[in-house]
């Protein structure tokens, strides 16, 4: 029997770093605060009827115009330097990995998220990342500069990447294999967790808890109010503070959960040897 792979899969903003990722660089080097951008944002949407993510990026190509600024990728990876994380994610990938490693369990990490990929790019944890999914622009060859949303991500849309990476496709441009049918996935539901910080996070945290995944909600010790709601309606399996650190809650959980993962695995192995030696295969 294979080795069992966990699939840890992450929202981004408010759940790994402190705040939206926009804050830290970009939108101070627009000379705004982020009331202002997330402001203009809402109201460019509410105008135009744009969704929301769209509207984002819209602003975001609009407002560098308008302050002259370029808006290439090299730049939003530098804005990706200066993002702040909650206490420990920095050493959380490879003390989890590790962890797995020792219980004989492959551990994946994922991002899914609704932020600007090429900013997450140029963050010091993007390396961690099996595949990082966000909102990214495609770049003209010559100006270096974004003409066309290349991939948007809402919250509803997230739901495809659980499948995706269930079923080991993980390339968007794949339409084929992804809807060819499989004896079984690579990573099946019950070996997936989702890490999410609130309400923009259901859609993904109700399909893996009703499909035998696990859901965990993520909240600042300063704002819990959307995560009890969540609690409170039994969206979520658990509910932590965003403490990351060794033997922290979240810790202990995690690896708890991929412990149960490698038990649940050995008896299946031991269930389908033992089928073997009696019935003669």
């Amino acid at each position: 029997m294979k080795k069992p792979i966990v699939a840890i899969m992450y929202d981004f903003d408010k759940t790994l770093s402190t705040t939206d990722m926009q804050n830290y660089s970009f939108i101070p080097a627009l000379g705004l605060k982020p009331e202002e951008f997330w402001g203009a944002t809402g109201e460019f949407s509410k105008k135009s009827e744009v969704e929301r993510i769209l509207s984002y990026m819209y602003m975001m190509v609009k407002l560098s115009k308008d302050k002259g600024i370029k808006l290439t990728k090299k730049f939003l990876n530098e804005c990706g330097k200066k993002i702040e994380y909650f206490p420990g994610v920095e050493n959380w990938f490879k003390r989890i990995n590790k962890y797995g490693q020792q219980h004989d369990v492959k551990v994946e990490h994922y991002l899914l998220s609704s932020g600007t990929k090429e900013i997450v790019e140029g963050c010091s944890i993007a390396k961690h990342f099996t595949k990082i999914y966000g909102c990214e622009f495609y770049f003209d060859p010559e100006t270096q500069e974004p003409v066309w949303p290349k991939q948007s991500v809402n919250y509803t849309q997230k739901t495809q990447y659980l499948f995706r990476i269930s079923k080991g496709v993980t390339d968007l441009r794949d339409d084929s294999k992804i809807n060819e049918k499989e004896k079984e996935h690579r990573i099946p539901y019950t070996n997936m967790i989702y890490l999410g910080d609130g309400m923009t996070d259901v859609p993904c945290m109700q399909v893996l808890k009703n499909n035998g995944g696990k859901s965990i909600a993520i909240y600042s010790k300063k704002d819990k109010t959307n995560i009890q709601k969540l609690v409170k309606e039994k969206r979520v399996n658990f509910a932590f503070t965003a403490n990351y650190t060794d033997g922290s809650n979240l810790d202990k959980t995690v690896k708890s959960l991929i412990k149960q993962i490698a038990v649940d695995n050995e008896l299946k192995r031991k269930e389908e040897e033992t089928f073997r030696k009696l019935s003669g295969e």
